[in-house]
């Protein structure tokens, strides 16, 4: 499936097509979630879909998916993650996610709705390691509605760029990460300190 197509899905099927595209990235969407809820922002300003529907669509598509990620992981365990570590290129993103999960604990969802693909395998992995749903809830349902915002206004606002704003965010999204655990250090130092 390309952006072509989406958008196509989108046009005559509406808000189902756009939670399903975005619910349907935890088993290997082939467009990045990013450029979907990015599309999301870019049919609501050509006001194929209606602006706060689509907006409340789309980040329930998000988190509605990685909760899934979470139940099936919580519920089925090891096994789904034998499963999926047999793709060959999915086990070096579990073994990332590990390692994050291991220095980070449960910031490392916030962490990962940054980086694509690893966004999916933690919450499987923090499911088979029995976090609370709260727990999981609090993380990754704050975390999801500021990234769909995000990617939804930049879609709204620059939609007719997509496909390069996404090679960006792509491209540019270990810097964000960066970013973002050198400001959770700082804020831990600042702690420490008091």
């Amino acid at each position: 499936m390309n952006l072509e197509m989406l958008m196509q899905l989108i046009q005559q099927y509406g808000y189902l097509a756009l939670f399903f595209a975005l619910w349907l990235g935890i088993v290997g969407m082939p467009i990045p979630d990013e450029v979907v809820v990015m599309t999301g922002g870019l049919v609501a300003s050509f006001h194929i879909l209606h602006p706060i529907p689509a907006f409340i669509v789309t980040y329930l598509g998000v988190v509605s998916g990685l909760s899934l990620g979470y139940v099936l992981g919580s519920r089925v365990g090891a096994p789904i993650l034998n499963r999926i570590n047999r793709r060959g290129h999915i086990s070096k993103y579990i073994e990332k996610s590990q390692q994050l999960l291991n220095r980070y604990g449960s910031y490392t969802i916030i962490i990962s709705y940054f980086l694509p693909v690893v966004r999916h395998v933690v919450p499987y992995l923090v499911g088979i390691n029995k976090m609370s749903y709260a727990r999981y809830a609090l993380f990754s349902y704050t975390t999801g509605l500021v990234w769909t915002i995000l990617f939804f206004v930049l879609g709204y606002f620059f939609g007719k760029h997509i496909n390069d704003i996404a090679d960006s965010v792509i491209k540019y999204g270990w810097y964000a990460l960066l970013a973002g655990v050198l400001l959770l250090g700082l804020m831990w130092l600042r702690k420490a300190y008091r």
